[in-house]
């Protein structure tokens, strides 16, 4: 398989890669898959998609518009982010081809399950299954944030921003309490904005060749 060294101008974004850990070497070359970094394409999918689903939950727009979520959440929540996570793979990424891989599934999911599901769940068990839904992402969500100190401050603020969005959603579903909601919209446009930033500045510093935005990792390795 040809690979390319971080000295190579293309690989540039190895270590400007907000899903990678840093190299255990410092100024060390990292042999990596001659592809270009699906990073940017993961986050931007995640965030956009999350970016509009908290739009409605904090009641920006009227709730009547929400069926746009669906589709994002299958085009590019789901299948985009989906093949994000596939090259992570490719790219002998782990924390990258879960994180993007999961979150594609997640909106594929909750596509099928407002679409299909929804329905066939008895009213009055509605909510508690519902936030059963979105704290089991919570739980999710916290495990990855642990495995995010080890890359760059971005991704780790976003997913903990995530996760107090999944946790807030599950909680206001369980006790139909709609402001705990909102704040959790909140929260998710918060989320939506450290993702974005990670995925452009990943973009825009490999496209530069330099880096315009900085992308440290949370602490160098030794």
């Amino acid at each position: 398989m040809a690979v390319h060294v971080e000295q190579d101008p293309i690989a540039f974004t190895v270590e400007d890669d907000p899903m990678r850990a840093p190299a255990r070497v410092h100024n060390a070359a990292r042999p990596v898959p001659a592809i270009a970094d699906p990073a940017p394409l993961g986050l931007a999918a995640l965030a956009m998609t999350t970016l509009v689903f908290s739009v409605f939950n904090a009641g920006l727009v009227s709730q009547t518009g929400e069926p746009v979520v669906l589709g994002l959440a299958v085009a590019y929540g789901g299948l985009a982010q989906l093949l994000a996570g596939m090259w992570e793979f490719r790219r002998g990424n782990a924390f990258g081809a879960l994180t993007f891989g999961s979150y594609a599934a997640f909106w594929l999911s909750y596509w099928v399950l407002e679409e299909f599901l929804v329905k066939q769940i008895p009213a009055a068990e509605t909510g508690s299954a519902i936030a059963l839904y979105f704290i089991t992402w919570a739980i999710f969500t916290a495990l990855l944030w642990v495995a995010s100190l080890r890359t760059t401050p971005a991704v780790s603020l976003m997913l903990a921003l995530l996760g107090v969005t999944f946790l807030l959603l599950g909680i206001g579903d369980a006790g139909s309490h709609s402001e705990l909601v909102k704040v959790a919209g909140w929260f998710g446009i918060a989320t939506a904005a450290a993702g974005l930033y990670a995925a452009f500045a990943a973009l825009i510093n490999s496209t530069y060749e330099r880096t315009l935005l900085p992308l440290r990792p949370v602490r160098r390795a030794p």
